[in-house]
């Protein structure tokens, strides 16, 4: 069990004060969701629904990019050596 839950209502990281979900829980989550990246994002989608209700004052794009913004990044592809574009022209 991690230490780094969110202490509520101010939603800050119970394991270090930052605000939740912290660089620490977002690399356990990343982790443990690796399979699984719909239910992190519905996961993240609830405690969403209950910050802004604790925090109406912090704007929408604030909080989403702070619960679901993130989890984007670790879905994306990480190849080892960047591809290059090759163009095949036909001959006449």
């Amino acid at each position: 069990m991690t230490v780094h839950g969110p202490v509520m209502p101010m939603w800050s990281c119970g394991g270090c004060g930052l605000p939740w979900p912290c660089r620490t829980r977002k690399r356990e989550l990343r982790a443990e969701y690796a399979d699984a990246p719909v239910s992190l994002a519905l996961y993240l989608g609830s405690y969403l629904v209950q910050a802004t209700e604790d925090m109406p004052w912090t704007p929408a794009g604030v909080l989403h990019r702070r619960f679901l913004g993130w989890t984007r990044d670790a879905e994306l592809p990480n190849p080892a050596v960047p591809q290059q574009c090759q163009s095949v022209r036909a001959e006449p």
